[in-house]
């Protein structure tokens, strides 16, 4: 029994090492011109070194192993510790966070940008990740409730939602990126985002003195 338990474990660990090479092989491969358009289960397991029945084996399909790819970008990019932002007791200084994680995200490895290519280029892929930005959507909206409360009107919430994620986004950050650094941009977002929260906390306000 314990030498099939160790065979078992080896047989694991390689099988993980196998994963963890070919998410690295896509992501490279997303760094490089045009990498969305290139980006096949055939051309990612030659750069893995693997058969591409390995790949299928372990992502199921092209879409499966992009998730992967943007998945492991995400947790190494931060983003995972956005949980523990949206716990902060202070609400402005936690959307003072999020806009700081996703700079960091938007900035910390050039395989974004081939993945939010994907939008326009891969319709598959690319409402996997206008599913993903609307769980950005939905922090956003938790946080503005949490610092105007009740009061102003629901629209009024969600245009400055709306704002917010427009401000965040990546299309934003690589609009700003080219003469700016990441903390720049991040600055200028901050400056921009608190403003929408103004905005929209003065309205309440205004509408609680009625």
């Amino acid at each position: 029994m314990p030498k099939r338990n160790y065979v078992s474990s080896a047989r694991a660990s390689a099988a993980a090492e196998t994963r963890e090479r070919i998410i690295a092989a896509g992501a490279r491969l997303l760094r490089k011109d045009a990498g969305i358009a290139r980006f096949s289960l055939d051309v990612v397991a030659k750069a893995a070194g693997v058969t591409r029945l390995t790949v299928y084996n372990q992502f199921g399909s092209r879409r499966g192993l992009l998730e992967a790819v943007f998945d492991d970008i995400a947790r190494q990019g931060g983003l995972f510790e956005l949980a523990e932002v949206m716990a902060m007791a202070d609400p402005r200084a936690a959307l003072d966070r999020v806009v700081e994680t996703f700079c960091a995200f938007w900035g910390h490895d050039p395989a974004i940008g081939g993945l939010n290519q994907a939008i326009a280029t891969d319709p598959e892929f690319g409402a996997a990740l206008i599913e993903r930005n609307e769980r950005r959507r939905e922090l956003l909206t938790a946080l503005l409730s949490r610092i105007v409360g009740k009061h102003p009107a629901k629209r009024a919430v969600r245009d400055s939602v709306d704002l917010i994620f427009v401000l965040t986004s990546y299309p934003t950050f690589a609009a700003l990126s080219p003469q700016r650094s990441t903390e720049e941009v991040c600055g200028l977002l901050q400056t921009a985002c608190r403003a929408a929260v103004d905005a929209l906390d003065e309205r309440g306000n205004t509408e609680r003195k009625r």
